[in-house]
C-alpha cells in the first residue's frame, strides 16, 4: 500500500490560489500560519497547508 504523494506548491502558485501578494504569503509563512518546507533555497508549501489555513480562517470568522 502506498500513501498519496503530497502536492507541493511554489510561493507564486500559492499567491494565485489565495489571491494574495508575495509579502502576505511570506508573512503567513513567517508567522507559522501557513506551513512550508525549505530545501536549500527552494520554498514549498503543501497543498494541505493551504486547506488548513483556510479552515482556520473560517473558524476564526465564525
Amino acid at each position: 500500500m502506498t500513501a498519496a504523494t503530497p502536492v507541493l506548491l511554489t510561493v507564486p502558485e500559492v499567491m494565485t490560489r489565495l489571491k494574495y501578494g508575495r509579502s502576505k504569503v511570506y508573512d503567513l509563512i513567517r508567522s507559522k500560519r501557513l506551513a512550508s518546507i525549505t530545501e536549500g533555497r527552494l520554498r514549498r508549501i503543501p497543498e494541505s497547508a493551504i486547506e488548513d489555513y483556510i479552515r482556520a480562517r473560517l473558524e476564526e470568522a465564525a
